[in-house]
């Protein structure tokens, strides 16, 4: 008795679990999509990319001389004119080498006008054995000997005034190197970076230390910013930029590209051309080296006909888009099939594919040529899509899988855990 109870219950609920799964299992509910409004409006094509602000002209202040900075005349933000004093080096070690450089100019010449007096007592003797080898008194041997000694003597006046030039030269040089431990300021400008201090030593000896870097104008500024190669045709030198810094959250800055320069620049494989963004910046809030993020308008149409490029992407489920359309007898823009060679045989060579919902509750693809698009919408160019028509965007989660994910595993459900 006992175990016709147990099969009998058994049978019960075997029936019950199959009816569940039967009823909710088994039945699939319409596929359900999310749909968006055509609509007429405004679109720009925008190309964004991103930059660094800079000083259109900035000067960077070395030296040409090594030694240890004296005395700094300029600081961080400090205003200077072209020819004022602002730094100096350690002028000691120069100024002995220009006292050094005066004494061998003075040996020099010293040597010079000895040699001159050499070369007159020279020439005084051969004229005197000239005039005593006519009445036969001296032999011509002698004479040769007074010509020699004369000739050498002007090659020793000749060497003299080499040495006399070259220890002038040398005195220049010196008094050259001195002038230069005095550093001035080649530009009107403000100091936008100072890179010594005073104790410091500097040496130029292969290449020129850079002390101070000025900035010549701070209210004219420009972004350097590095467009893709896939971008810079769409860009010409004059057109209006936009950007955004981080410093003044909401603050949008205009600007005009000044420049696009030829030569190209690979960043992470990529080729890009830098695109010069000059800016005007009276009330000095931007400073150099702030990262900017340029959106550049290349492109700008009102009123035109947009679709979200949601509904671009969209492709029905389980079905190709055209042979989806084919087999449902649908027709395309201007009333005609794609087989036809007419208006639709032109979109299906360069356009693309949106789809929405037939009277029937099933997708229906209406073929149409796109044009400008910045990101969210895309312009419609030709097509049968019209103003108010909901496109579909994509497909919402059925019903029937959320009910079958919380049967228990085994029965439909989810994937037991492990």
């Amino acid at each position: 008795m006992k175990s016709g109870v147990v099969i009998f219950s058994i049978i019960v609920v075997g029936l019950a679990v199959g009816g569940y799964i039967f009823l909710n299992g088994e039945q699939e509910e319409p596929i359900r999509y999310r749909t968006a409004l055509v609509e007429r409006g405004t679109i720009e094509s925008v190309v964004s990319a991103t930059g660094t602000i800079n000083p259109v002209v900035s000067v960077q202040v070395g030296t040409q001389v090594s030694g240890m900075i004296k005395s700094l005349h300029a600081d961080f933000n400090t205003r200077v004119k072209a020819g004022q004093v602002v730094a100096v080096i350690d002028p000691e070690p120069f100024k002995a080498r220009r006292e050094q450089a005066a004494s061998n100019l003075e040996m020099a010449r010293a040597a010079a006008a000895k040699a001159r007096v050499d070369l007159a007592q020279r020439q005084r003797e051969l004229e005197r054995l000239k005039a005593l080898l006519e009445s036969q008194f001296v032999s011509q041997n002698e004479v040769d000997v007074a010509i020699a000694n004369y000739e050498s003597a002007q090659a020793q006046v000749r060497l003299a005034d080499a040495q006399v030039r070259q220890a002038q030269a040398a005195l220049d040089a010196a008094e050259l190197e001195l002038k230069y431990t005095v550093i001035r300021s080649p530009v009107d400008g403000i100091v936008v970076a100072r890179n010594v201090e005073v104790g410091q030593t500097v040496a130029a000896s292969f290449s020129t230390p850079n002390l101070f870097l000025i900035a010549l104008d701070l209210t004219k500024m420009q972004v350097d910013t590095y467009v893709s190669e896939s971008d810079i045709g769409e860009i010409t030198e004059g057109m209006g930029a936009t950007f955004t810094v981080d410093a003044y959250p909401g603050a949008q800055f205009h600007g005009v590209i000044q420049q696009m320069r030829l030569a190209p620049v690979t960043v992470q494989n990529v080729v890009t051309y830098n695109v010069v963004v000059e800016v005007d910046n009276q009330d000095l809030r931007l400073r150099p080296g702030m990262t900017a993020n340029v959106a550049i308008v290349v492109a700008r149409k009102d009123g035109v006909l947009k679709v979200p490029n949601a509904a671009l992407r969209f492709r029905p489920p389980q079905k190709d888009r055209v042979e989806y359309t084919e087999q449902r007898g649908r027709s395309f823009s201007g009333g005609q099939s794609a087989k036809s060679g007419g208006t639709t045989s032109s979109l299906l060579e360069q356009g693309k594919m949106v789809w929405k919902v037939g009277a029937d509750g099933e997708p229906e693809a209406m073929m149409v040529r796109t044009g400008i698009s910045d990101g969210s919408w895309t312009e419609i160019v030709e097509g049968a899509v019209r103003e108010g028509d909901l496109v579909i965007v994509g497909i919402e989660r059925p019903r029937q899988d959320r009910k079958t994910s919380e049967l228990p595993p085994g029965f439909g459900g989810g994937r037991r855990s492990r």
